[in-house]
């Protein structure tokens, strides 16, 4: 039977932290399922969700949290088998003006509607004949099938 766990990490941004994690996990027989992963103000940081034999599962573990002196790193076990709300899908593309409080509001608007936010990329850029910020967003929202 399989264990699965949800890594997150963080860490100054080097290369090879992505091949230490994946020795690591391969060393367990674990398997790499799903992962996102950026570089962000000189930091690498991701999420990724891994399977292993559950007798390999606690020696994963022990040595993942060993790699505490380049990474850290919270490790969760998950339950694979959640039961799934009639949801659909969509994605949300948005260009505006920045301000602060701008997520505070379009989140509260979004969750007194139920929306999950499943994924978020933000950025601030120039306007082209301005040069004011503008704010983008894409993210992937999970909807109520009644909304």
């Amino acid at each position: 039977m399989a264990t699965y766990l949800v890594l997150t990490i963080i860490g100054d941004d080097k290369p090879g932290l992505v091949e230490l994690l994946s020795e690591t996990i391969a060393r367990h027989s674990g398997n790499w399922l799903e992962s996102n992963m950026s570089h962000l103000a000189g930091k690498f940081a991701g999420i990724l969700r891994v399977s292993v034999e559950d007798s390999h599962a606690d020696a994963l573990v022990q040595d993942l949290q060993k790699l505490s002196s380049v990474l850290r790193l919270v490790v969760e076990k998950v339950n694979v088998t959640e039961p799934v709300a009639r949801q659909r899908t969509l994605r949300l593309s948005l260009v505006g003006n920045d301000r602060p409080g701008i997520i505070k509001e379009i989140s509260r608007a979004l969750a007194a509607q139920h929306v999950n936010v499943e994924e978020l990329a933000t950025q601030c850029s120039s306007a082209p004949m301005s040069g004011e910020l503008l704010f983008n967003a894409q993210a992937v929202l999970k909807v109520p099938a009644n909304l």
